[in-house]
C-alpha cells in the first residue's frame, strides 16, 4: 500500500503538482483499526468510515460493483473532508491499549452466555427423561447423577450420563475462567488505583445498585470516550428514538439501535435494578410519576436508562452526584 501511495505521489509531482496531504479511508469491518493505526504511524492521514452512515440507493434492484461502491465512498469522503453534513460519519480510532481494556468485560459476557447455554442443555436433557428439580450448578451435582432415576425407576442411560458429565466439566471450566477474569480485574485496579479508568470504575461502583462488572463495562465502552455532550452520550448508547414524520403523519418507531448494543442492554438492565436500590432518587420518582397506573413501563424504562447514563457520565466527568442517589463509603 505504501508503494502504491508513494507511486501516486511521484506521478503527481512529475506532472507538476506537489502533494502535501494524503488521506486514506475505508469502511469499518472485521479487520478492526490496526490498518488505520499503521498508516497514521507512517504519516498517512487515515479515517474509518461508519459503514451504516453512508446513504445508498433504496431501489429494490440496483447495480452494485466494487467500482460503484468505491465511487460512492469517495464522494462521501470528499464531502466529509469539506465539512459538509450527513455525507458519512467517521469512527473514532482507538489505541491498542483502549481496545485491549475492553476485552475482559466482553470475554466475561461471552463466557456467561456460554455457561447459561450449558446449564440449559443439561436441564433439557434431564427433562426429556422426566427428571425435574435437579440443579446442575451445585458443587455435588456430578456425584448425584448416578443416583437419579426416571419416573419409570430407571437410571440415566449411559450415553446421556456421559454427556452430562462432560457438560458439567465444561461448565466448571467456564466458571473458573469467569472467576479468573474477575480476580485479574480487581488485581489490576489495586496495582494502579490512580489510573483514570480505574478511578472512574471505583466511583461508579460506589452507587448502590451498580456492581464492578457493570461499572467496568460502562467505563471502557462509553464513559472513557471523549463525547461532546449528553446527546452524544445517549446517541452512542443507541438510547435515542427514531421518529417517523411525513406530512400530517407523526409516529415513533422506537429505539434507533444504532449505537453500542452492549451499553444499551446493560443500561436497560441497570435501570430496572436502579428502581430497586435507589427508590428515593429523583430519577426513580420521575419514573414512578410517568408510570402511574402501570402504563408505558417498558417505554419509560428506556427513557430512564438514557437519563441514568447521562447522570453517570456527569458523575465521572464533573463529579456531580445525581439528586437523591445514595453512595457507598469511599
Amino acid at each position: 500500500m505504501l508503494k502504491l501511495l508513494n507511486r501516486w505521489r511521484e506521478e503527481a509531482e512529475k506532472a507538476g503538482r506537489r502533494i502535501e496531504r494524503i488521506t486514506v479511508a475505508f469502511e469499518a469491518g472485521r479487520d478492526g483499526f490496526w490498518l488505520a493505526r499503521w498508516l497514521r504511524a507512517r504519516g498517512i492521514e487515515a479515517h474509518v468510515i461508519h459503514a451504516s452512515s453512508v446513504a445508498v440507493s433504496r431501489e429494490h434492484r440496483r447495480a452494485k460493483t466494487d467500482r460503484l461502491d468505491t465511487e460512492l465512498l469517495k464522494r462521501a469522503l470528499l464531502g466529509w473532508l469539506r465539512s459538509e453534513r450527513d455525507h458519512c460519519k467517521m469512527v473514532a480510532i482507538p489505541t491498542t491499549k483502549d481496545e485491549d481494556a475492553k476485552r475482559p468485560s466482553r470475554e466475561r459476557q461471552s463466557l456467561v452466555g456460554e455457561q447459561t447455554r450449558i446449564v440449559n442443555r443439561m436441564k433439557a436433557a434431564l427433562i426429556r427423561l422426566g427428571i425435574r428439580g435437579f440443579n446442575p450448578k451445585l458443587k455435588k451435582a456430578a456425584g448425584r447423577l448416578e443416583d437419579l432415576r426416571t419416573p419409570e425407576g430407571e437410571p440415566i442411560p449411559p450415553n446421556t450420563l456421559a454427556e452430562l458429565h462432560r457438560d458439567m466439566q465444561r461448565r466448571r471450566l467456564v466458571s473458573d475462567q469467569i472467576r479468573q477474569i474477575e480476580e485479574a480485574r480487581l488485581e489490576r485496579m489495586e496495582q494502579a488505583p490512580g489510573d483514570r479508568p480505574h478511578a472512574m470504575v471505583r466511583l461508579i461502583a460506589r452507587v448502590i445498585g451498580v456492581g464492578i462488572e457493570t461499572a467496568d463495562m460502562l467505563v471502557h465502552e462509553v464513559l472513557s470516550r471523549k463525547l461532546r455532550d449528553r446527546r452524544a452520550v445517549a446517541r452512542y448508547a443507541g438510547l435515542t428514538g427514531a421518529p417517523d414524520e411525513s406530512g400530517s403523519k407523526r409516529r415513533e418507531k422506537g429505539l434507533a439501535k444504532a449505537g453500542n448494543a452492549r451499553v444499551r442492554g446493560g443500561m436497560i438492565q441497570l435501570a430496572w435494578r436502579f428502581l430497586l436500590f435507589q427508590k428515593n432518587s429523583a430519577l426513580a420518582q420521575w419514573y414512578r410519576t410517568r408510570t402511574e397506573g402501570g402504563r408505558n413501563r417498558k417505554t419509560i424504562i428506556v427513557a430512564l436508562a438514557r437519563k441514568l447514563l447521562i447522570a453517570l457520565w456527569r458523575l465521572v466527568t464533573t463529579g456531580e452526584v445525581p439528586a437523591g442517589v445514595v453512595l457507598r463509603a469511599a
